[in-house]
């Protein structure tokens, strides 16, 4: 198969399995510092890993003594490892429902400075009645009126990256001159929800628009995602299907054709994995790769069982139509170091992922997707 898929891990606390920060080989100081996160996106980014995301949300975790009930800012954590990455492509979970999307854009573009090139986000809602109270701001309004006005952030997001045209800084201390007010805009932007004046307080990012991603976990979000560069489809089931309503919907939206990734939850479960995980007192996996006791496994995965099996059924997913693979690992210090000895050369032996890229280059470029034109530069066609 000549087609490159593109490989991305989640990063969420200790990983997706309740007990992950319980393991004995986990210091639960570790992932209130960030030090947890940062070794496993170092060592996804050693292995050739295209994207790390990072979970988040607005309602405060479960107050449940066996689980962490505290989690780390997705945008801070992602800045917090952009110095000490070099070609891993950096995307937080950013929920705008209750945020200001000025501040948003202004926080995107910062990481994508601090990465130098290699920023993103997850643009999600929240239609809780926890997270408006947590705000504050209004309350809670349904699934589809969020989305619409995701978009709508999405939008003047990308015109405030474009308020500064890429040569608008000058910096010329001899004249005193240090940026050219003719190359700096007013997006003037209204919509149902806010209005922004602008132009930003960052100059254009590196990638001039950082990486937009949209998780459709929701028939509302489907339309949305005609918005994004990177669509993340959580779970197996009906894959082809929703692969298709997605670039169906993408094509009807805007006739963008955004990269696909199926987003599976994973419990390896063979050799070091499944040691490590005896020694926690996780039962192993049956032999049909389900999870035996349910409950006992702490949570549904998508799949568990060994690297063989997830790989060839990787092959069966880019054969339904995907362009890549979102691994949302139970275990950070137990999965992604199978993920990225075992996994992932596996999937390079079958031609399935590229050769790991050992130089610095932006996201953008990473995923094939040109840099775009500024709208309001002269001459842009935008």
């Amino acid at each position: 198969m000549s087609k490159r898929l593109i490989t991305a891990i989640e990063i969420d606390g200790a990983g997706g399995h309740p007990a992950a920060w319980r393991g004995v080989e986990v210091d639960p100081a570790a992932i209130l510092t960030g030090e947890l996160a940062l070794r496993a996106v170092q060592r996804a980014e050693a292995a050739g890993i295209d994207i790390a995301t990072f979970a988040d949300a607005l309602e405060a975790p479960a107050d449940d003594p066996e689980r962490v009930s505290v989690r780390l800012d997705a945008l801070g954590l992602a800045a917090r490892i952009a110095p000490s990455t070099k070609s891993i492509g950096l995307l937080p979970t950013i929920t705008v429902t209750h945020t200001e999307p000025f501040h948003v854009q202004a926080s995107v573009a910062t990481l994508d400075y601090v990465s130098q090139g290699r920023g993103g986000w997850i643009a999600e809602v929240s239609s809780s009645a926890e997270a408006a109270a947590v705000i504050g701001r209004r309350e809670p309004a349904p699934a589809a009126d969020t989305w619409r006005e995701a978009r709508y952030v999405v939008d003047v997001s990308r015109r405030l990256w474009d308020s500064w045209e890429d040569d608008a800084i000058i910096r010329d201390a001899a004249t005193g001159r240090f940026v050219d007010r003719d190359r700096i805009h007013y997006v003037d932007y209204e919509s149902p929800n806010f209005s922004i004046k602008g132009p930003s307080i960052v100059p254009r990012p590196p990638q001039g628009h950082p990486i937009t991603a949209v998780l459709v976990n929701t028939p509302e979000a489907l339309e949305a995602a005609a918005d994004a560069e990177l669509v993340l489809l959580p779970g197996i089931a009906e894959l082809g299907d929703r692969v298709a309503a997605v670039r169906a919907a993408a094509e009807r939206s805007s006739g963008a054709s955004p990269r696909v990734l199926v987003s599976v939850s994973v419990l390896l479960d063979d050799d070091a994995a499944a040691a490590a995980r005896r020694a926690e007192g996780v039962p192993a996996a049956g032999a049909d790769g389900a999870a035996p006791g349910g409950p006992s496994v702490g949570g549904d995965f998508d799949f568990v069982g060994g690297v063989e099996r997830l790989a060839e059924l990787i092959s069966d997913w880019a054969e339904a139509g995907v362009d890549g693979v979102h691994l949302r690992p139970a275990s950070l210090e137990v999965d992604v170091p199978v993920i990225a000895e075992r996994l992932i050369p596996l999937l390079r032996a079958k031609k399935l992922v590229g050769p790991a890229v050992d130089r610095a280059t932006t996201l953008r470029n990473r995923l094939g997707l040109r840099r775009p034109d500024n709208r309001y530069a002269v001459g842009s066609e935008r």
